[in-house]
């Protein structure tokens, strides 16, 4: 029997390709999908990778073997895999390995209305399945592929969600890295009053110029020198699967994801007053603030799209935003678009005349460190020494929501938690100046490498 168990994520399958990931996987897990989620049909897609469109169809063999048709809608973003599973109403597969080197690729899965599918709702059932080898079914014919775009639709409902035909006219950057954004963004800018000036829209899952991840600073520094000579009023960088989007301003500066949540969860409530708005623990205590000000109600979460998407459908949340650039919309299926949220960001800077710096200043409160990963053998030994130091500190305050959330009194506060998949645990701090938050990540990094 196989072990998949190291491919098989807490939200996702991922690995490298011929080593981890082949044909011969990718079929059961294919079957073992088709089997959990039984129905009609089932709908695919893949992203720009060398590999994908044969993974793709391995699984598509997988889906029919089980006598579910399949539904191929070819070249997609992540984000258009979850607009197609809506919109038809079918779970979905989407190949990617999102920002992960050429080597690797990987599926995400989701029931239909793109509900999630995580460890705790499938995905460990499809690896058991998987491991065992999934047979074709008897007595039932073999199910059909079908071939449909979805581009022109996804592109019109985004238009539909977010207003710009009002906006004076802006000047965008984007660089899609060589990924998905460089086939979803013409599509969807066609006919706005936006000019885009287009950074890596070759489609190349080698990654020629950069990784695909603009939580990097490395990956964003084409884009913000190019901002700057355009002399462009925004700048966009997109992630491997185009879920994920980055925004610099007009002075090529990083806008946090926080104040990016903040801006988005303003606008949503104004079109939903009293709305629930979701946010990661990790997001800046800013995002709950300005929520509560604009009369919405903020609700604080665990890390990861499962539980955002949960908290959710528990709630009715109109929007929910993590520190990671997902964004997160009820109107969406409440999957996230990495897509709608630059619209909203666009939109909101297009209906008034000032600069991208001073719209996102009123909603970026305080300096934060971003996230400081540090490789540790003793993941929670390291937990229990900073739980221990801290915690016997007068108007202390923890919380093990998610790894451990420590706030001190003047109104600082820090997050370390481990990794799912390596031995790493992952600092973010947050203060009232950029000198308090490195006092205090000095503080804890002292003690977590020792």
């Amino acid at each position: 029997m196989r072990d998949l168990s190291g491919i098989v994520k807490a939200y996702d399958i991922r690995g490298v390709v011929g080593e981890q990931l082949d044909a011969e996987v990718v079929r059961d897990f294919g079957a073992a999908f088709a089997r959990l989620v039984g129905g009609s049909a089932v709908v695919i897609g893949h992203d720009m990778r060398d590999s994908s469109p044969g993974l793709a169809a391995a699984f598509a063999e997988g889906v029919t073997a089980q006598g579910v048709d399949v539904v191929s809608i070819g070249l997609a973003s992540t984000d258009m895999l979850y607009f197609a599973s809506g919109k038809l109403d079918l779970p979905g597969a989407m190949f990617t390995a999102s920002h992960n080197p050429a080597e690797y690729n990987g599926i995400k899965l989701c029931r239909p209305g793109a509900a999630p599918v995580g460890q705790d709702s499938g995905l460990k059932q499809i690896r058991e399945d998987a491991e065992r080898g999934v047979p074709d079914a008897e007595g039932v014919a073999k199910g059909s592929v079908t071939e449909q775009d979805m581009l022109t639709d996804y592109a019109a409902y985004l238009r539909e969600l977010v207003d710009l035909s009002t906006s004076r006219p802006l000047k965008v950057v984007v660089d899609a890295g060589n990924g998905m954004g460089g086939h979803t963004v013409p599509q969807v800018f066609e006919g706005l009053p936006i000019d885009v000036v287009p950074m890596y829209f070759e489609l190349d899952g080698n990654f020629p110029n950069h990784e695909a991840n603009p939580l990097d600073p490395k990956n964003i520094v084409d884009l913000q020198a190019r901002v700057v000579a355009e002399k462009a009023d925004a700048g966009v960088a997109f992630d491997g699967d185009a879920d994920r989007c980055f925004v610099v301003d007009e002075r090529g500066e990083p806008v946090s994801p926080s104040a990016i949540t903040a801006l988005v969860a303003v606008r949503e409530l104004a079109k939903d007053p009293g709305g629930t708005i979701i946010h990661n623990l990790i997001t800046s205590h800013g995002v709950p603030e300005i929520v509560r000000e604009h009369g919405g109600v903020p609700v604080r979460t665990r890390v990861g799209h499962s539980f955002i998407k949960e908290e959710m459908a528990k709630t009715g949340a109109i929007f929910g935003g993590e520190h990671s650039a997902h964004y997160y919309f009820r109107d969406f299926w409440r999957a996230d678009t990495g897509m709608l949220a630059a619209l909203h960001v666009l939109a909101a800077l297009g209906e008034q005349d000032g600069t991208l710096s001073d719209l996102t200043s009123d909603y970026s409160r305080y300096a934060a460190s971003g996230e400081i990963n540090s490789t540790v053998d003793d993941q929670q030994g390291r937990l229990a020494a900073i739980k221990a130091e801290f915690g016997g500190r007068e108007g202390v305050e923890l919380d093990e929501l998610d790894g451990l959330t420590v706030n001190l009194p003047d109104g600082s506060w820090f997050n370390l938690r481990a990794s799912n998949t390596e031995p790493l645990l992952r600092l973010n701090v947050e203060a009232a100046d950029a000198a308090s938050v490195a006092a205090l990540r000095d503080e804890v990094l002292a003690i977590v490498r020792g």
